[in-house]
């Protein structure tokens, strides 16, 4: 099973960023909260940091854990670890998605989401 992070970003406004995947990905243009892998010897915590930087060259800060969630696709199965954090630093650049937006949390369920996303989505909205 493959362990990703992924991080439910929260604005001041309370709005949550979303990002879609880009054509060349798994899933293309599927909806998802960004992250990725976690490397040999890293925490989730470091590699949220990491991913985030990485793929949106944004500096943020955890504010708390979700509970983690499996999910099994027909070639690899994943266990994905959620955290809501928020911007500290940066501005949104794109290096790996197709697009992004910020959702009011009551939107969020009419996006085309991953799979492995969708009950992340509804344990975020159950809080």
């Amino acid at each position: 099973m493959i362990e990703v992070c992924c991080a439910i970003i929260v604005n001041e406004e309370g709005q949550v960023l979303v990002t879609q995947r880009s054509a060349m990905m798994s899933m293309p243009m599927k909806m998802e909260f960004p992250g990725g892998k976690i490397e040999p010897g890293e925490t989730a915590e470091d590699c949220l940091v990491r991913e985030i930087e990485e793929e949106l060259d944004l500096t943020v800060e955890i504010i708390s854990r979700q509970p983690a969630s499996a999910h099994h696709y027909t070639d690899f199965s994943i266990l994905l670890l959620p955290f809501v954090c928020r911007i500290v630093a940066g501005t949104i650049r794109l290096r790996e998605h197709a697009a992004y937006a910020w959702m009011a949390p009551s939107d969020l369920l009419n996006c085309d989401w991953a799979e492995a996303d969708v009950p992340v989505v509804q344990q975020y909205l159950a809080i």
